[in-house]
C-alpha cells in the first residue's frame, strides 16, 4: 500500500495518515527542520503533540534524506510532511534566491529519487503533504515558487501511489 494524504493546514491529514498504519510497529519520518522551541514555540508544541499521540511501538527518524529512509525501511513508514521536506531541501541548497529553472531542476531530480525509493519500498508507505492548490499563497516570488514546487512534488509522488486521500475538516475523500 502506498498512499498520499493531502489537505490543508489543520485539516486532520496527519491524524488520518497515522490511523492508516494503526498501532503496529512503524517508522515515522520527520523530514523537515527540527523546530527551535524558543524561536517557534507554536511549531514545537505541535511536534510535541504529534509525538505524544503516536503509538509507543513507532520509532521516529528525523532526516531530510527521505529517499534513503524509504530504501532502508524495515517497517511500514509514514513520511510527514513533503512541505517541510521541500522547505528544507530548498533552504539547504540556498535556492530561494536562485533562478526558478535551476531550482525546478534540482527539486525534480531529488523528488525523482524519493519516487524511485517509494516505488521500490517493500513496506506500506503513507506520505503526508499540504495541498497547495487550495491554499492561500503569498504573492511574492518565494511564495509562488514554493506553491509551484510543492505542486510538482505532490503530482510526482501521487503518480507513484496506489491511492490519494484528500482530508478536509477531518473528512476523507479518496481520489
Amino acid at each position: 500500500m502506498r498512499i498520499l494524504v493531502t489537505g490543508g493546514v489543520r485539516s486532520g491529514k496527519s491524524t488520518h495518515a497515522e490511523a492508516l498504519l494503526g498501532d503496529e510497529p512503524a517508522t515515522y519520518v520527520a523530514p523537515g527542520p527540527t523546530p527551535d522551541a524558543e524561536a517557534d514555540p507554536d511549531w514545537a508544541a505541535r511536534i510535541t503533540a504529534h509525538l505524544a499521540r503516536r503509538p509507543a511501538s513507532w520509532s521516529t527518524l528525523e532526516t531530510r534524506d527521505v529517499a534513503t529512509a524509504l530504501r532502508e525501511a524495515d517497517l511500514p513508514i509514514l513520511v510527514d510532511c513533503l512541505g517541510t521536506w521541500l522547505t528544507a531541501l530548498v533552504d539547504d541548497a540556498g535556492a530561494w534566491e536562485q533562478d526558478s529553472d535551476t531550482v525546478h531542476q534540482m527539486v525534480v531530480a531529488r523528488t525523482d529519487e524519493v519516487v524511485d525509493a517509494l516505488r521500490a519500498c517493500d513496506h506500506d508507505v503513507v506520505v503526508v503533504t499540504n495541498e497547495v492548490g487550495l491554499g492561500i499563497v503569498p504573492e511574492h516570488r518565494s511564495g509562488r515558487l514554493f506553491r509551484d514546487l510543492l505542486g510538482i512534488v505532490n503530482q510526482r509522488v501521487a503518480a507513484a501511489c496506489d491511492e490519494v486521500h484528500l482530508v478536509v475538516a477531518g473528512r476523507v475523500l479518496r481520489l
